[in-house]
This record gives C-alpha cells, sequence and structure tokens, in this order.
C-alpha cells in the first residue's frame, strides 16, 4: 500500500501541477471545498499517524491548518512524506503490526486503543478516499487521472496506468 500510496500521490500532484495555484484553491463544493485543501487533509492525517507510529513529528499538527502555504512547497513535502512512508513500511513486522496503539484523535477528543495494523489500515484507505474526491474534482475540470488500479502499477508489468 506505500507503494501504490507514492504511485498515486505522485502522478495526482503531476496532474495538480499544471492547474493554477488560484484554481487549486478555489471552492468547488466538496468535503473540505477545494483540492488543494483535500490534499492539506490528506498530508494532515499522514502526519498524524506517522507521528502516532513513529514519534516524527513529535506533535499531531492542528486540524484544518495549512500546512505548507503553497501547492509548490507541499508536492516538495509529499514526496518526501512518501519516501519516509515507503521506508517506514519495510520495517513492519508481524509482531508491531498485532501490537495495539493508544491515541487521541483530534477529529473528536476521544482516546481509543486499537491494533496498528487497525491503524495502518486505515491510513491508506483514508488516503485513498480522499484522493478519490480530488480525482473527482479534477474529472470535473475535464482531467483525466488515468487508472487508479492497482493491478496497473509498473512493478505488475503495466505502463504505469495511463
Amino acid at each position: 500500500m506505500a507503494q501504490y500510496n507514492e504511485w498515486m500521490n505522485s502522478r495526482l500532484y503531476a496532474l495538480c501541477a499544471t492547474i493554477p495555484e488560484a484554481e487549486l484553491r478555489r471552492d468547488r463544493g466538496a468535503f473540505f471545498k477545494s483540492i488543494y485543501a483535500s490534499l492539506n487533509h490528506i498530508m494532515y492525517g499522514d502526519l498524524a499517524f506517522m507521528s502516532r507510529f513513529t514519534g516524527n513529528p513529535a506533535e499531531v499538527p492542528d486540524l484544518g491548518r495549512d500546512l505548507w502555504g503553497s501547492f509548490e512547497r507541499m508536492r516538495n513535502e509529499r514526496e518526501a512524506l512518501d519516501c519516509r512512508i515507503l521506508d517506514w513500511s519495510k520495517s513492519l513486522t508481524p509482531e508491531w503490526l498485532e501490537q495495539s496503539l493508544t491515541y487521541t484523535s483530534k477529529i473528536d477528543g476521544k482516546t481509543r486503543t486499537v491494533p496498528r495494523w487497525v491503524l495502518v489500515t486505515h491510513m491508506f484507505n483514508h488516503e485513498t478516499h480522499h484522493r478519490g474526491q480530488v480525482t473527482t474534482l479534477l474529472t470535473q475540470m475535464g482531467l483525466d487521472m488515468g487508472s487508479t488500479d492497482i493491478p496497473f502499477m509498473s512493478q505488475f508489468g503495466v505502463d504505469g496506468g495511463r
């Protein structure tokens, strides 16, 4: 899933880079209003879970805050975070995944104790869910993201999903 995440993000951000920043920030009626805010929320979620899993960042960022200030900076940070997630995912063991993690959500303020495998699964599912919202907005703008199917990834012998 870390490989899929990186593949999808690299393609999604490349397509978004062709759009003027004002258009990325335009309210399009989505849950987070704009493409930019939706991408920012995905980054928030990834940073929140990586903070819980690894202690980096030391604190979960504030919910709803613009983390980067510009699409270009967000794109650079996304690439770095995807590399970090890929490296981290290689260190996971069944024993680590089976252990529980207690955390307090910034979404609802509740403290939960959940098996790590559930939280890792949720992190990747969360990314996929919100990328789907972004690809819908791009489609409404007449922009084609291409296939988002896992079997179309190049490591499976296909041309990268186009």
